[in-house]
């Protein structure tokens, strides 16, 4: 399989370091367009895929992966089609730009899809939610399946719920950064060392999160199974409720929603 990536800043160095680490794709079969900045060039010089300015090279690549900013996505694409002599499957994985633009711009029923990975795919261990063109065929979505799964879990969902997807899955792990580097503050105001609260932390959290995964249980179910009647747990639980815990939450995803209006 040989990938055409445009874009290797965050999300697509990401899944650039991803597909590599796979062990199912080597880093010469990935073709990469940097932009004006020296990412992709730092980039090449630990991981030695190809990278060219020439839009003619992406003809020879399987699908491209379009990971540059919402503004160029259009530009990009006004540019790229120009060059391509076959329809290669293009995957959109920035928001804000929705499939039937994209498909505008190609033409017909030119193969699309949108994808929001996140941050984890760089370790294999990410979730992308994709949603197709209504016109895309069978044998494209399998390939693009197939590419995207080794970076992770893959979930099919409709293009409406793109943006609760990639704020929940992609703005997610940044609230979970935060919640673990509070609780590794917690850790050494009682004398652990840091090195060791940030490990403990994410180590819980890790863990957690797969029992969840594997026990199919409610979230509500697992926590009453730490929560002893009178224990310390729920003398914790109560306090972070006393300070708005799930409210701040619950607001911090709707105040991302809002700004998609």
């Amino acid at each position: 399989m040989k990938i055409g990536i445009f874009g290797a800043g965050h999300m697509g160095g990401a899944m650039i370091k991803g597909w590599v680490r796979s062990n199912n794709i080597s880093p010469t079969d990935i073709l990469v367009k940097g932009g004006k900045g020296d990412t992709a060039k730092k980039l090449q010089q630990n991981i030695p895929f190809n990278l060219t300015d020439n839009l003619e090279d992406f003809d020879q690549v399987d699908m491209i992966f379009l990971a540059v900013k919402t503004p160029i996505i259009l530009p990009v694409i006004n540019e790229l089609k120009n060059h391509l002599n076959k329809d290669l499957p293009i995957i959109s994985v920035s928001a804000g730009v929705p499939i039937s633009l994209m498909q505008e711009a190609l033409g017909g029923s030119y193969p699309i899809a949108q994808a929001i990975p996140n941050t984890p795919v760089q370790i294999n261990q990410g979730i992308t939610g994709i949603a197709y063109s209504q016109t895309i065929s069978n044998l494209d979505k399998i390939a693009i399946y197939d590419c995207l799964s080794l970076l992770g879990t893959v979930e099919e969902i409709s293009e409406d719920k793109i943006d609760i997807f990639g704020t929940l899955a992609g703005c997610g792990p940044a609230f979970v950064d935060v919640f673990m580097e509070a609780l590794g503050d917690a850790a050494v105001l009682h004398g652990m060392d840091r090195k060791l609260a940030y490990t403990v932390a994410a180590k819980m959290v890790s863990g957690s999160a797969n029992l969840l995964l594997d026990s199919n249980k409610h979230p509500g179910e697992l926590k009453d199974g730490v929560t002893s009647p009178g224990g310390t747990t729920i003398k914790g639980i109560t306090a972070l409720e006393k300070e708005g815990f799930r409210y701040a939450t619950i607001s911090g995803i709707d105040t991302i929603m809002q700004s998609y209006k």
